[in-house]
């Protein structure tokens, strides 16, 4: 996947900087793996009240079902089609199993059509395949990480992300995730080899207010230009106004940490994420 530059014929195209789409094979979805998502909200609770600011419109899209969990242990399945994905930001990939089943997954980089994915417990360590963190080597690149045991993938899940399996200890996997945490994970949660595809998506810029709305997203406030009834940092003369970072419902911005201190799962982090 690359990025493209476009002449500018227009002021949205004047710094538009876009996918350019190479990697993706078909428009078209596998109908059997696609599902209507429930209509749009706008923003509003079921008394028609405003509960999140700033979303609304968008263009009209449906779901593609994606295999999280990889459970089909030691079927083969071939990649048909690599396809774009208006729910994330990775690229997914159709995989048409030797049994006749279809199912969509997470594409990883490098994955080509015509390649053969397996999942499994002693299945070769290459892109694309799924194992537990048991048997995979040392200081592999892995991405659709489970967190529990049969929970599916839940952790290097969008564009370009990945982690590495550091080591082992006891039952447990030390990973490094993308934020820069360190944590452990059981040795029996399962895997995928490769970092995920769509790299080069943070190089993207979408060119005009426009493409924003198409994605849902309405026009956002700044704090400091809003009355000092509506936000902490509203207010004052000119440009006086401000004081520390903080949310609309006062939550400091920058330092505060909003972690609970008691989380059960504070015992498997060795690293915190660098701040």
């Amino acid at each position: 996947m690359a990025v493209k530059r476009f002449k500018p014929v227009t002021p949205g195209t004047r710094f538009r900087i876009g996918a350019d789409y190479s990697d993706v094979t078909t428009n078209v979805p596998e109908k059997s793996l696609v599902v209507k998502i429930n209509k749009k909200s706008g923003g509003r609770n079921n008394s028609g009240k405003m509960t999140m600011r700033y979303l609304g419109g968008g263009h009209k899209k449906v779901y593609r079902l994606i295999d999280f969990k990889r459970d089909k242990k030691d079927i083969p399945a071939k990649v048909a089609t690599i396809e774009y994905d208006p729910n994330r930001t990775a690229r997914i990939a159709l995989l048409h199993y030797a049994d006749g089943e279809k199912r969509y997954i997470i594409a990883p980089a490098g994955l080509q059509v015509g390649q053969t994915v397996v999942a499994g417990d002693k299945v070769a360590p290459e892109v694309g395949n799924t194992l537990p963190l048991a048997n995979i080597p040392l200081g592999s690149i892995i991405h659709n990480i489970e967190l529990n045991p049969g929970q599916g993938g839940s952790i290097a899940r969008s564009a370009g992300t990945y982690a590495q399996l550091s080591a082992r200890d006891g039952k447990y996997a030390i990973i490094k995730l993308p934020s820069g945490e360190t944590r452990m994970i059981l040795l029996t949660c399962v895997a995928t080899i490769g970092s995920v595809s769509n790299h080069e998506r943070s190089n993207q810029v979408l060119g005009k207010a426009g493409r924003k709305r198409w994605l849902g997203r309405r026009p956002r406030v700044r704090g400091v230009a809003m009355n000092p009834v509506d936000h902490p940092m509203g207010g004052g003369e000119g440009r006086t106004s401000g004081g520390h970072p903080r949310s609309r419902t006062g939550v400091l911005a920058k330092g505060f940490k909003t972690r609970y201190k008691k989380k059960t799962s504070n015992r498997y982090i060795i690293e915190r994420r660098k701040k």
